[in-house]
């Protein structure tokens, strides 16, 4: 049967006293099915989205079950990525902290390993972590897991795709045969069952995926494309649909910075928002954003939370999100208000069963699309420029204008000419500035290959890392070169022959 609230799930005194200052009254469904199952002794699957409270469906009976008379390690908790992990013990620190006996630590790369070895030293009973930092200390000897009772494998379908099957092997045949092992997944694949067969005891299921978000009305797509092609083709894509605002969606602040580096070389209005930017810099460059000024805003999930800002026309995944509800809520960003809005992932052949399973996930319909040609970009700036002239023409007052038009009218000229003319003036710009994104992008502006000299203290930054086109320096035709002046930002396109 369902508890109806936390008080009804017998929790000792001071986590029902962490919960009570946390707002919590009523347990989501997950908590419901999962912590009676869990206190009980079940081995459990659990199959939930991320943000229906699964953290605190097993955070509740690790707590629940740590003896603070023993100096052992009682419970282990396995996450995907250092960003879950991080998560995760701040919601065991959150629940825990009317009881000062119980410690935990989280072990993740990134962090100094000296760091955790003298964490480890204070005698932790929860340890969380993600498979690969484990498996450092576990080679060393600075982590003892024989003998906790539990074990928590979080999003156990990503760390499976991520590649951790062996080390997950490996890891939970160092524990006790008799612990309590416990499976959180959004799906119930081939692999998943495989670790619960050999793992597990009897698992009861619990599945609370019917409740899946709904997806805004809009049109997704998504596009195969190799990391190193994918800020031409962002660079593509927002020339062919001439988008007044569009937002795109990086995993790191790394690529946020490249990437609005190289949209800014195109002469494309970008700006970047991430953590390591503080809350005036960030209310600038959202400003910005809203007045129109800055075109494309390119951010990271937590810096994109703090975005709402209408007339959206575009959300683009230039890195596919971690699980399927940050891609709801990244794609939700448009088509707001009943206005239509476009949603572009850019994934890697490798990750295109990653997006599947995503559109599974969320019951979508994800279409493939080929890259833009060059040539539909220059017909699609035609066929803007078009309708730019329509919309004057209906919404402006031109008498003015007419009257200079008229006076070049003569027997050697006609309306159509000047029309022509015009028209082929602004048509020539804006190919001159298409010639300008096709030489940039026929170079490899090689950012790892640069950051690398800078390591090794051999960057010039006088020197190029372009690469010449097509044409043959030997050959004696023109060909072109462009340099880079990290310094002063500017492209400079030098002729040689």
């Amino acid at each position: 049967m369902t508890q109806k609230t936390f008080e009804q799930l017998n929790l000792m005194e001071f986590i029902q006293n962490a919960i009570t200052d946390l707002n919590f009254s009523n347990p989501s469904e997950i908590q419901s099915e999962a912590i009676p199952a869990l206190m009980k002794g079940d081995d459990i699957i659990a199959m939930s989205p991320t943000g229906s409270g699964k953290t605190l469906a097993f955070a509740i009976p690790v707590l629940q079950k740590i003896d603070i008379t023993k100096n052992c390690v009682q419970a282990l908790v396995l996450c995907p990525t250092r960003e879950l992990t991080i998560q995760a013990h701040k919601e065991f620190e959150k629940l825990s902290k009317y009881n000062e006996d119980i410690k935990a630590v989280s072990i993740y790369g990134g962090q100094s390993i000296d760091k955790q070895k003298n964490a480890l030293k204070r005698n932790p009973q929860i340890i969380i972590a993600t498979p690969g930092r484990l498996m450092d200390h576990l080679r060393q000897k600075t982590i003892n897991i024989s003998k906790i009772n539990m074990a928590v494998l979080d999003e156990a379908d990503e760390m499976l795709d991520m590649g951790f099957r062996d080390d997950i092997h490996t890891i939970l045949e160092q524990t006790d045969s008799r612990r309590q092992t416990v499976l959180f997944s959004a799906t119930m694949e081939k692999s998943i069952r495989e670790i619960a067969k050999k793992f597990q005891k009897s698992p009861v299921i619990i599945d609370v995926l019917d409740n899946l978000q709904s997806a805004p009305d809009i049109e997704q797509a998504y596009i195969e494309v190799s990391e190193k092609d994918k800020p031409e083709l962002i660079s593509r894509l927002l020339n062919l649909h001439n988008l007044n605002l569009a937002l795109v969606f990086c995993n790191t602040k790394t690529n946020v910075d490249k990437l609005v580096e190289v949209l800014k070389m195109r002469g494309i209005p970008a700006e970047g928002m991430h953590g390591d930017m503080n809350q005036s810099q960030r209310e600038k460059v959202l400003a910005g954003f809203r007045k129109g000024v800055v075109k494309v805003l390119v951010a990271t999930d937590v810096a994109g939370r703090g975005i709402d800002v209408r007339n959206i026309e575009a959300v683009f995944n230039y890195d596919l999100p971690r699980d399927s509800e940050d891609y709801i809520h990244r794609i939700g960003r448009t088509g707001r208000a009943g206005k239509s809005g476009m949603a572009f992932s850019l994934v890697t052949q490798a990750q295109v069963s990653t997006l599947k399973k995503i559109e599974r996930l969320n019951g979508l319909k994800i279409n493939k699309q080929d890259r833009p040609t060059v040539e539909e970009i220059d017909n699609a700036r035609q066929d803007n420029y078009a309708k730019e002239i329509k919309n004057i023409i209906s919404n402006s007052d031109l008498d003015d204008f007419k009257l200079k038009i008229n006076s070049m009218v003569d027997e050697n000229t006609s309306m159509l000419d000047i029309a022509a003319a015009l028209y082929k003036k602004f048509m020539k710009k804006e190919e001159a500035k298409i010639n300008r994104q096709i030489v940039f992008e026929e170079t490899s502006f090689n950012y790892e290959e640069r950051d690398e000299r800078r390591r090794r203290g051999r960057f010039d930054r006088n020197k190029s890392y372009g690469k010449r086109n097509s044409r043959s320096e030997k050959s004696g035709k023109e060909f072109n070169f462009v340099t880079f002046n990290k310094k002063s930002s500017k492209r400079r396109n030098k002729s040689f022959s």
